[in-house]
């Protein structure tokens, strides 16, 4: 398994595996599986060599994280990178109160989602995800969802930017400081709060999902170029585009956490056709694509089954020859300036 090793502070840094895992669909996303079924993939994922996990009290309502105690009990704590996220606290749920994610999430704790970015949230929500994980310390802290796509409206997502900003940012600046975390940043679906952040405060490491992919590369026009000249690292969350990627643009492909929409249904057919003319499964320059960035350190592809595990490892390690992204960018489908 490869490795890319961060150090922006000079505090010895953070070495990643460059295939990580995502831990959201052992939160039975979309569907149940078992406590022995989650533990079979975490296994094979770290047989297979993987030594970078990331959770979040969302995912699941806290499941994510309670499965992966089991799992990490008797790991060497400094044998592996841990992060989790900040911004949502879970309280129980009242008599006859409805727990939040349904639809999304099933068979997981009856809670409820209360947004907090205020510096008393930040230190909460750490606290409760060391109780559920089961360990001394995680990496780096996340600030979740600081983004339109969660919160609906640019004036929203404003508020809660200043409420991290003016509590939050605090809290994880001391517990950087003082040596509790490695680093924080933001784990987020748009890279424009992403850039807001960084233009604004000391943020180390943003996770992002779905915004610098085969399909999407945008975050080329000023972002990414601004990370890179900070020192920050980038982790690629949802590297299929949540699945058209992996796919194809079949009936009911996903896109965004949505069926597909036509026009990116064409685009991802242009993209598998010149990937066919190489003899390259398209997931595999999907997963392999963000890694050709200098700020990116780790691509953290999900997975609920084994074999989805394996497979994510398959196109980590698949031969990828360069005359693909030539032919991508001579046919309009790549940008120019995304360095390959």
């Amino acid at each position: 398994m490869k490795t890319r090793h961060w150090d922006r502070l000079g505090n010895g840094g953070l070495t990643f595996t460059e295939l990580g895992f995502g831990t959201a669909p052992l939160g039975n996303l979309y569907k149940t599986i078992s406590d022995d079924e989650a533990h079979a993939v975490l296994t094979r994922a770290w047989d297979l060599g993987v030594r970078y996990f990331d959770t979040a009290p969302l995912y699941g309502l806290g499941l994510s994280e309670t499965r992966l105690n089991r799992f990490l009990r008797d790991k060497p704590r400094d044998d592996y990178v841990l992060s989790t996220k900040i911004g949502r606290l879970l309280r129980t749920c009242q008599q006859g109160e409805e727990r939040d994610c349904i639809g999304k999430f099933f068979d997981v704790p009856a809670r409820k989602e209360v947004y907090d970015f205020t510096y008393d949230g930040v230190m909460r929500s750490l606290e409760f995800s060391l109780e559920r994980l089961g360990v001394d310390r995680v990496d780096i802290l996340f600030a979740h969802d600081l983004d339109i796509f969660n919160h609906g409206s640019q004036e929203a997502l404003d508020a809660k930017l200043k409420e991290l900003m003016d509590g939050g940012y605090k809290a994880l600046m001391s517990l950087r400081d003082q040596g509790v975390i490695k680093a924080f940043g933001a784990g987020v679906n748009e890279w424009q709060p992403c850039q807001w952040m960084t233009e604004r405060g000391d943020f180390d490491l943003f996770l992002l999902a779905g915004r610098y992919t085969l399909l999407e590369q945008e975050a080329l026009e000023s972002f990414m170029p601004l990370a890179t000249e900070r020192g920050i690292g980038i982790i690629i969350g949802g590297p299929y585009n949540s699945g058209v990627l992996a796919t194809g643009p079949k009936p009911g492909a996903f896109y965004n956490y949505d069926p597909a929409p036509q026009h990116i249904l064409d685009q991802v057919a242009r993209i598998e056709a010149v990937c066919k003319r190489h003899e390259v499964r398209m997931v595999d320059a999907a997963f392999q694509f963000p890694l050709r960035h200098p700020a990116v350190v780790s691509v953290i592809p999900g997975g609920q089954g084994v074999w989805e595990v394996e497979a994510n490892m398959s196109a980590a390690t698949a031969s990828i020859p360069e005359a693909l992204w030539a032919d991508l960018k001579s046919e309009g489908l790549m940008r120019e300036d995304a360095p390959v």
